[in-house]
């Protein structure tokens, strides 16, 4: 069988086909976990996920004695998944497991690993959609109030930093890693923007508004110089010992910033993120606008925020309206 240190060319296939027939699991784990990096350019959380599903796949056709990836039939990863369900797999992740197989045997049939795209025809369990928790205006209005007045009562450089932050994330509806990858290079002043590199690394411009500008300059000009080093570079946002900021510690700067709200204490930043949608639908904004701020490649993601706004409307039709 061929080594699992086996010799890959650019597209992440196997350099000698001949062997394919004799190539074990591990090598077939190695080889796709190859293409979705070097290829596929996928995050190393994305490559995790994705080689995980197939790992317990392979364990799954190891118990059924299957032998060979070539073997590997329709039947099989139905069977896959019916175990996974019967041991209380979420639809949510039944329906990212078979769209990670189909990735897999899509990109196995082309490497020659298998004789026809046997996942081609796989449904996808339809995912049971949760609609995402948002802030009420009122209660955003309050956070950012709060982180105000957090300025001017301790007046140190780390208020001025999470006031920023949260204002950012909020106004823009950004993730988290894209505000941690934030350089000066980022800032337009007069248009009151930021540009953001996104998931595939997409760009994307997007407007924060008044507020968010005025706390991002009170950070740059009075807060960030006090933490600033050298390994500090280009980076907006920096931690207390001068380096960029991680995701981690804007984390908890969320946490802390929305646990004062009742009904909110264990909201983090994609909670901001939902409610930034939210509320520039609830605003008047139309779906493709949401859609282009948030760097949705499809816009049925960005739908799920309607139906967010339709069942805020409802509860406040019922809690208001005498004959509700």
């Amino acid at each position: 069988m061929l080594s699992p240190m086996a010799s890959y060319d650019k597209a992440g296939h196997p350099s000698n086909l001949a062997f394919m027939s004799l190539v074990d699991f591990d090598a077939v784990r190695l080889a796709f976990a190859h293409h979705l990096e070097k290829e596929r350019q996928l995050s190393a959380h994305s490559i995790r996920a994705y080689v995980g599903d197939l790992e317990s796949l392979l364990l799954h056709l190891s118990a059924l004695n299957v032998g060979k990836i070539s073997d590997l039939s329709l039947a099989h990863i139905r069977s896959w998944l019916a175990t996974m369900q019967t041991k209380g797999g979420a639809r949510t992740s039944l329906s990212r497991r078979a769209v990670s197989i189909r990735l897999f045997t899509k990109w196995a049939f082309k490497a020659g690993f298998l004789a026809s795209d046997v996942g081609s025809s796989l449904a996808t369990p339809k995912a049971h959609r949760v609609l995402p928790e948002v802030l009420d205006i009122p209660s955003a209005a309050l956070a950012m109030e709060a982180l105000a007045t957090r300025v001017g009562e301790e007046e140190t450089p780390v208020a001025l930093r999470d006031c920023a932050m949260v204002e950012i994330l909020y106004a823009s509806g950004a993730r988290v890693a894209e505000l941690c990858g934030l350089d000066f290079s980022s800032i337009d002043y007069e248009r009151q923007t930021i540009r953001v590199l996104g998931k595939g690394n997409k760009e994307r411009t997007i407007p924060i508004g008044i507020p968010a500008m005025r706390a991002l300059k009170a950070w740059i000009s009075e807060g960030r110089p006090a933490l600033a080093k050298d390994e500090s570079g280009n980076a907006i946002f920096i931690g207390t010992r001068g380096r960029r900021i991680d995701q981690r510690t804007v984390r908890t700067v969320v946490y802390n910033a929305l646990a004062a709200l009742e009904g909110y204490e264990r909201m983090g930043p994609h909670g901001l993120r939902h409610s930034a949608a939210t509320h520039l639908l609830e605003g008047g904004a139309d779906l493709r606008t949401v859609q282009e701020i948030l760097g949705h490649a499809s816009l049925a993601t960005t739908q799920i925020y309607t139906h967010v706004s339709t069942q805020r409307l409802q509860a406040a039709f019922k809690q208001a309206h005498p004959r509700a």
